[in-house]
């Protein structure tokens, strides 16, 4: 297999390795960059960038940490007029360097873009799903390079609910907190032993994960909707060195899910402009940027009742889907597919299921465990071979778990938001297609030998729900959903069969 190729953005270099809360994660990329023998480029237009900063001694200071990496040179003849026909208006310098850079994207020149410009991933989102998903956020890029090259299981374990008591202050979870709020400690003691909020945490090697919620109602919120049952996420924390396993994705469809499932109005945090990465994600899952405090700190919100939104930014159905998160439309133009997944992938893909009554049982004494591999997230990837199409942009996918070992077994456990299809024609195509969001090693995509001849299909979705109880085989033969035998490759759920599908499912569905 081809090494990888990442192109930093200089923002990453220049910008964020003198903040203390990003560095770990910056530390672990260019550690495993280095381990693995990855080349790591800076673009030739982004060190022009930098000559154009009239403050010499910054100039100084920022050439001197780009110069440890390799120098990517512009490809001849691309003109800012190009450029804008591509990505659009370009009206400053920095954008034709952002398009320059996904140029270079574009065209294959690296694998992927490191960067912590929301703007920039906004831009290649535009452009299209797939070099979006090429464009990294420094934690993204650590996940990915721990996922590709590492083969030992990265040990997240299931989230777990307590008390705010329960944590000590002394935890390093609070070691950045304290550095942007200085009264952090008498915060957390009065707001949060005192009034003995829950959490749900995330534990490896100590705390790795932390979300604090809080109940609110119209009466007492920061929130500008002033609905009658409010849930506010006070704080959300992942441990900087922790970050790049998605432990803040795990953290954030608990909240969805949770909030859902106990019908709550509305859900809101907090943040400030540096937090990027977290505000992207918000964005990305429908959060509205509705109010800013007096020391800058910008409320987010997403509403969870009443009618589905039809956002004027929805291009088409997964739009829809994915900006009213986690809830989706089953209207009469709403087409369904079935996808049969082994045990193994299953396992893989939604671990949160690996022998759930076992692990519940043995939880219950402090014995549990749980999966090692991140796979337990929102945004997903599936690889197969199926020679059936899948329908357009937010079709709904159901996952049907075949004949296994270990329960679930021969059952409909998991409804997916189809994003894309797209086919790989080498292992470096599906490198770069499964990049962000892939739970499979190196030697697992090797494994699959794309070619031209036989291409590997590139399945990217959401996880919607799970099915609880899953539905089996014998009520799915009795709802029509399957014949005599269990379906061996991708096939399309008929209407009148999907609504008796979906009247099997244990949540609210929206026409």
């Amino acid at each position: 297999m081809s090494t990888q190729t990442y192109l930093i953005d200089t923002n990453v270099i220049i910008h964020l390795e003198d903040n203390k809360a990003v560095e770990p994660a910056f530390s672990a990329f260019t550690s495993l960059a280095a381990k693995h023998k990855v080349d790591v480029f800076v673009h030739e237009a982004a060190r022009d960038d930098v000559r154009r900063d009239k403050d010499v001694n910054r100039q100084i200071i920022s050439f001197s940490k780009i110069a440890k990496f390799q120098t990517l040179s512009k490809v001849r003849g691309i003109t800012k007029e190009l450029l804008e026909q591509i990505y659009g208006p370009l009206p400053k310098s920095n954008d034709v360097v952002d398009a320059t850079l996904l140029h270079a994207l574009h065209i294959s020149a690296v694998d992927f873009l490191v960067t912590q410009d929301r703007g920039l991933h906004e831009r290649a989102r535009r452009h299209s799903a797939g070099l979006g998903r090429r464009v990294l956020y420094v934690a993204d890029a650590v996940h990915l390079l721990r996922t590709t090259f590492e083969p030992i299981e990265t040990p997240v374990r299931f989230i777990e609910e307590v008390y705010a008591h329960s944590i000590p202050l002394t935890d390093s979870i609070f070691d950045s907190l304290r550095e942007d709020y200085k009264i952090f400690d008498n915060w957390w003691t009065e707001k949060c032993v005192r009034q003995r909020r829950l959490c749900w945490i995330v534990e490896d090697d100590g705390i790795a994960g932390l979300l604090v919620r809080k109940d609110e109602t119209g009466e007492n919120t920061d929130a500008t909707e002033k609905y009658g049952k409010i849930l506010k996420i006070c704080t959300f924390k992942v441990r900087p060195e922790k970050r790049g396993v998605k432990i803040g994705e795990l953290l954030l469809k608990k909240a969805f899910w949770f909030a859902q499932k106990n019908k709550y109005d509305l859900i809101y945090i907090t943040s400030y402009d540096k937090q990027t990465s977290l505000i992207d994600i918000l964005e990305y899952f429908g959060f509205k940027h509705t109010a800013t405090k007096h020391d800058g700190e910008r409320i987010y919100e997403k509403r969870l009742s009443g009618k589905i939104d039809i956002p004027i930014e929805a291009l088409n159905r997964y739009d829809i889907h994915r900006l009213n998160y986690p809830r989706f439309l089953t209207d009469q133009n709403t087409q369904a597919f079935c996808i049969p997944i082994k045990e193994n992938y299953h396992d893989i893909l939604y671990p949160d299921l690996k022998q759930q009554n076992q692990l519940d049982l043995f939880s219950a004494f402090g014995l549990g465990d749980s999966p090692k591999r991140p796979g337990n997230t929102i945004r997903k990837v599936y690889l197969c071979r199926s020679p059936s199409n899948l329908g357009p942009p937010g079709s709904l996918l159901f996952f049907y778990k075949g004949k296994s070992q270990l329960q679930p077994s021969q059952v409909i456990s998991a409804v997916g938001i189809l994003e894309d299809v797209r086919l790989a024609y080498s292992t470096r195509e599906l490198l770069q297609m499964t990049g962000g969001r892939s739970v499979y090693t190196e030697r697992d995509l090797e494994i699959w030998s794309a070619s031209t001849k036989s291409p590997v299909k590139v399945i990217n979705y959401l996880l919607a729900t799970y099915i609880e109880p899953p539905i089996k085989l014998k009520q799915l033969r009795q709802l029509g959903i399957f014949s005599s035998q269990p379906p061996q490759s991708i096939f399309q759920i008929q209407r009148h069969h999907l609504q008796n599908l979906l009247s099997c499912i244990n949540i609210d569905l929206y026409q």
